[in-house]
């Protein structure tokens, strides 16, 4: 069978790269999780194409996704970001930023850290899911809208089911790879 890849990435050489490299990938280290529930919140209703190519202007602004600086961002803060063109300039998403690393802060402490909160969704497995085509895919599944009312309870902004779907899928605890996909069997790492 030739290996091909997923679809959706085959418009720009940043989608192959984030495609080959990241996307599915399980992520456990808190810092890189925080990473991409900012990016992902940010997404929404934008394609991720855009937010790829403003990601290191994410980075620059939120303190290299430093949840503990980016909860001490203040009104100031948030007013500066609104004119800064490497970023999404959202203020009730970049407020949402700074909200939701309070919150991911309030979970590190209870459970150890983000990763313990996060992975105890799957019972710390990889959910490997059929994929055939990308029309396979879901938008939204049980597990994604558990964790998004469970994030919501919990004080998180711009995190419905279906982003927190796609933060699953980005972060590896979803394999949302097609069967015959370059990338389907990286290596996962518990």
């Amino acid at each position: 069978m030739e290996k091909v890849r997923c679809s959706w990435c085959l418009g720009s050489p940043e989608y192959i790269h984030y495609h080959d490299t990241e996307w599915g990938v399980p992520v456990y280290d808190d810092q890189k999780l925080f990473e991409c529930i900012v990016l992902e919140s940010a997404q929404a209703g934008l394609s991720w194409i855009t937010i790829l190519r403003k990601r290191e202007g994410y980075r620059a602004a939120f303190y290299n996704f430093d949840p503990v600086k980016v909860a001490d961002m203040t009104k100031e803060d948030v007013d500066r970001l609104v004119v800064d063109e490497s970023i999404v300039r959202h203020r009730a998403k970049i407020e949402a930023t700074i909200n939701n690393a309070n919150a991911f802060l309030k979970i590190s402490e209870e459970f150890g850290s983000f990763s313990d909160y996060y992975w105890a969704f799957s019972d710390r497995k990889v959910i490997s899911n059929t994929i055939n085509t990308h029309e396979d895919v879901p938008a939204v599944t049980e597990l994604s809208t558990k964790f998004a009312k469970d994030l919501k309870k919990r004080g998180f902004k711009f995190l419905g089911a279906t982003t927190c779907y796609a933060f699953m899928q980005a972060t590896g605890m979803v394999n949302d790879h097609l069967q015959d996909c370059i990338a389907r069997e990286k290596p996962y790492v518990a």
